[in-house]
C-alpha cells in the first residue's frame, strides 16, 4: 500500500478469484482476447495483473515497463513474480520506453496503463495516448483512473482512436474507473454514459 492505495496483493491461500472481480481482473475480462496474447503492462506494482493474465490466458509473452528496478526485486522475491515464464522487463520512464516500442513496431493484444492513477490529466491524456500504437488491430487499451479523476475525459479523447470506447466502474465501492478501449482505428467514439450514471461491474 502507498498513501492508501493498495497497488498489489498477493493471496497467500492460492485463492485468485476474489482479485478476479477487483480492478485487475475486470481489466482482462474486459474484450476477449485471443488465444496466448501479447500483453504489455505499464506499472507493475507487485505484479498481480501478470498473475491473473497468467491465469487467464498464458500470454505467450508479457512486456512490462517499470521505471523502478526496486520494485521489479520486490515484485520478483516478494510476490511471486519470478515464478512466472515469459516476463520482459524494460526499467525506465515510460515516456522514453514507449517511444522506443512504437519505433520497433511492436503490437500488444492486451495493453494496461496503471502507472498515472492520479497524476494530472495532461500528463495521463499524453502518456494514454502514446499507447495508442501499440495496440494491435483487435486489441485493447484498459487505463485504471480514480473514479473521481479524469477518466471520462480521458475516454472521450481516446475515442477517435478506437472502435470502441467505454468507461467502467470496478463496483460501487471501489475507486476505480477502467476506460476500456477496443480495436484501434479512426472510425471510433466515446461510448460512455453521462456524468453520474456509469455503470458499475457486476
Amino acid at each position: 500500500m502507498v498513501s492508501g492505495d493498495t497497488l498489489s496483493i498477493l493471496p497467500l491461500d492460492g485463492d485468485w478469484s476474489g482479485l478476479e472481480r477487483e480492478y485487475w481482473g475486470r481489466a482482462i475480462a474486459a474484450a476477449p482476447l485471443p488465444p496466448r496474447p501479447t500483453a504489455l503492462l505499464v506499472g507493475l506494482g507487485g505484479g498481480t495483473q501478470a498473475h491473473l493474465l497468467h491465469r487467464a490466458h498464458r500470454p505467450r509473452l508479457i512486456t512490462v515497463i517499470e521505471r523502478d528496478p526496486a520494485i521489479v526485486r520486490v515484485a520478483t522475491r516478494w510476490f511471486r513474480l519470478g515464478d512466472l515464464p515469459r516476463l520482459e522487463f524494460l526499467c525506465g520512464d515510460a515516456d522514453t520506453v514507449v517511444p522506443s516500442l512504437v519505433r520497433a513496431r511492436r503490437r500488444f493484444d492486451f495493453v494496461m496503463e496503471d502507472a498515472a492513477y492520479a497524476d494530472e490529466p495532461a500528463r495521463s491524456e499524453r502518456l494514454a495516448r502514446s499507447l495508442v500504437p501499440l495496440v494491435s488491430a483487435r486489441g485493447i487499451l484498459v487505463v485504471n483512473r480514480h473514479r473521481r479523476g479524469d477518466a471520462r475525459a480521458l475516454a472521450a479523447a481516446l475515442g477517435p482512436h478506437f472502435a470502441e470506447v467505454r468507461v467502467r466502474l470496478v463496483r460501487r465501492q471501489a475507486e476505480n474507473a477502467l476506460v476500456c478501449c477496443r480495436s484501434p482505428g479512426p472510425k471510433g467514439a466515446y461510448r460512455g454514459h453521462p456524468p453520474g450514471t456509469e455503470r458499475a461491474a457486476r
